[in-house]
């Protein structure tokens, strides 16, 4: 299988799932990320990319600030101001090759040349736009999506407000960092909501596939991907997916037994 296995190797649904279930501090965010991508380009060769992402490291330097002068200005990575719910913005092959992104994807690549240049990062979940953080201190955040802009917890608030609202309330928790799964949850959280809106039910479909199969990401998401089946004429399934998961839901039993129900009836 080689360093990542290939998708022509291996199933990519099948391979996320087996890796955001395997422990979480072994989970290899840069492939999993990959492994999201194949989905949308089934002739994806993982190990390739890889070592595209591998190709970016710089012949010395080192620290944060190389770091940046590396990622946003010998590369000119970027956030997309011009056609933010573009889904290539957060398909990690085509970030690396088109240098925008959205703040999450571009997060990845950054943290992913970080941990090749030995310098520390986590992602930082703060509502609205996502942000990297310095292991070595916490109160150095950094926004991909401007450029690489160094923030101290203050411009962390303004950015916040910025992007929510002045009426929103921000909490220092935002700023707390958050696991390779909560990103990989987040990306795909994103593109489900481009393809809803633009009612790509095939992509819709395995971007919940690949949601559900997340520890943590909330079992009602069950529904929907049940309704998305219904849609699709596929009432069996939906039902059947309904009533399992009213067995693990028993606060909404009723209403999606109810449901399930009403989808069995549309078979005769």
């Amino acid at each position: 299988m080689g360093r990542t296995g290939t998708v022509d190797a291996v199933d990519p649904t099948a391979r996320f799932a087996e890796l955001v279930n395997g422990p979480e501090d072994a989970l290899p965010l840069d492939q999993a990320a990959l492994l999201v991508a194949a989905h949308a380009y089934p002739s994806l060769d993982v190990d390739a990319e890889l070592a595209t992402l591998d190709s970016l490291v710089p012949v010395g330097g080192s620290g944060l600030g190389a770091w940046r002068r590396r990622l946003f200005v010998d590369l000119g990575f970027r956030g997309d101001l011009g056609n933010y719910y573009d889904p290539r913005n957060s398909y990690l092959n085509d970030v690396v090759r088109r240098r925008i992104g959205l703040p999450i994807a571009l997060s990845v690549v950054g943290m992913e040349l970080g941990r090749r240049m030995g310098v520390g990062l986590v992602g930082v979940g703060m509502p609205g736009h996502f942000l990297l953080k310095s292991t070595d201190d916490a109160d150095v955040f950094v926004d991909p999506f401007d450029g690489g802009r160094v923030l101290d917890r203050e411009g962390c608030r303004e950015r916040f407000h910025a992007v929510n609202g002045r009426e929103s309330t921000f909490d220092e928790s935002f700023l707390d960092p958050v696991g390779p799964r909560a990103i990989l949850a987040r990306m795909l959280a994103n593109l489900k909501s481009i393809f809803a809106h633009q009612g790509n039910v095939p992509s819709l479909e395995w971007v919940l596939a690949l949601r559900l199969a997340i520890p943590g990401v909330p079992l009602l998401e069950r529904r929907d991907r049940a309704r998305l089946w219904a849609a699709a004429g596929r009432f069996p399934e939906a039902a059947e997916d309904l009533e399992d998961l009213a067995c693990a839901l028993p606060d909404l039993a009723d209403a999606l037994e109810a449901e399930a129900v009403a989808l069995r009836a549309r078979l005769n």
